[in-house]
């Protein structure tokens, strides 16, 4: 069993904090470029776009991989990474992995958007597919680190995964304070797991955060207000949002927003559809469903935009197909 660092912002078993926020976003302004945050009026009230589709993978789970795979051991690295994810997060810890020169294995769903698979694969890491109604993706994980000794680079349920993704509002509220604007007061976060929404909230504390699903895949939502984890209930259903698709978030995920008194709205296929075409039209920023969905609450007036409401475009990477039919309205 590997014995844990002495140092408290190292420990496998800790919880995240800002402290660790603050850490991650030192080390991911100096290997990236801020991303955009961009103005957009809906309903008579100005929203601020966090354009994280603009990350080099195309989503903001670059964030979380790298200050994950930068705070390895130099035995971790030898021994490599798993990983798991339905596409961005995969990008995002094969691109880590590949600066690093670290061996990666992502465990992806096979109906996962051909994009994603083939775009994983370009960067260097190994694919290991499963079915995602039939199989965990966890347990295929967890046979592949017992045989290998590898490290679990979870997409949301790990404290530094959490960290790096909240690394977002922190850049966010800086970009604010340049425009002379205190806030955000209020955060809509596109919401899987819950990496980003609660790493948001750690870094954001002053902030209201609403977590934002599609519907069918609401089991955060629905654990909020039960107060307990509640898995989803179909895992057949259909959605767009790939990006979105988890089967229950994770404890540690979950204590953190229900500490902050997260809440939850779910979004129908043709609000995130609205969202995508608006994103284009007016922004021009090509959305994938799941990087909308945030957008979405808020255009179709499930959220009321505060003073400084700030919106996760959280990835772009959608089949060009796909992102056609959607833009004519198919």
């Amino acid at each position: 069993m590997t014995q844990q660092s002495p140092d408290p912002l190292l420990r496998s078993d800790r919880a995240p904090s800002l402290a660790g926020i603050e850490r991650a976003a030192e080390k991911v302004a100096a290997l990236l470029p801020q991303t955009p945050l961009l103005p957009i009026e809906v309903d008579g009230a100005t929203i601020w776009c966090k354009a994280e589709c603009l990350q080099p993978v195309g989503a903001f789970k670059i964030r979380g991989a790298w200050h994950r795979l930068t705070d390895l051991t130099d035995e971790q690295r030898a021994a490599g990474v798993v990983g798991v994810s339905s596409g961005n997060h995969a990008q995002g810890v094969a691109w880590a992995a590949r600066r690093l020169g670290i061996k990666a294995t992502i465990v992806m769903p096979s109906n996962a958007p051909a994009l994603k698979l083939a775009a994983t694969r370009k960067l260097g890491a190994e694919v290991v597919l499963y079915d995602r109604v039939t199989e965990s993706r966890d347990a295929v994980a967890a046979k592949l680190i017992a045989e290998s000794g590898r490290t679990l680079v979870h997409a949301y349920g790990d404290p530094w995964i959490i960290e790096g993704q909240g690394t977002a509002g922190i850049e966010a509220r800086a970009q604010l304070v340049e425009r002379g604007i205190e806030g955000p007061d209020k955060v809509v976060a596109c919401c899987g797991g819950g990496g980003l929404t609660s790493g948001l909230a750690l870094a954001l504390p002053d902030a209201e955060i609403v977590a934002v699903e599609p519907e069918g895949w609401d089991d955060v939502t629905r654990s909020l207000a039960a107060g307990e984890i509640l898995a989803v209930e179909d895992l057949a259903y259909p959605t767009e949002c790939d990006a979105l698709q988890t089967p229950a978030t994770y404890p540690i995920n979950f204590a953190v927003m229900q500490a902050r008194g997260v809440r939850g709205v779910v979004v129908t296929r043709e609000e995130v559809r609205d969202a995508i075409r608006l994103a284009f039209e007016r922004l021009h920023l090509v959305l994938e469903p799941g990087g909308a969905a945030a957008l979405a609450a808020v255009i179709a007036g499930k959220v009321a935009p505060g003073k400084a409401t700030l919106v996760t475009l959280s990835g772009g990477n959608v089949d060009p197909q796909k992102y056609a039919e959607i833009l004519a309205g198919y």
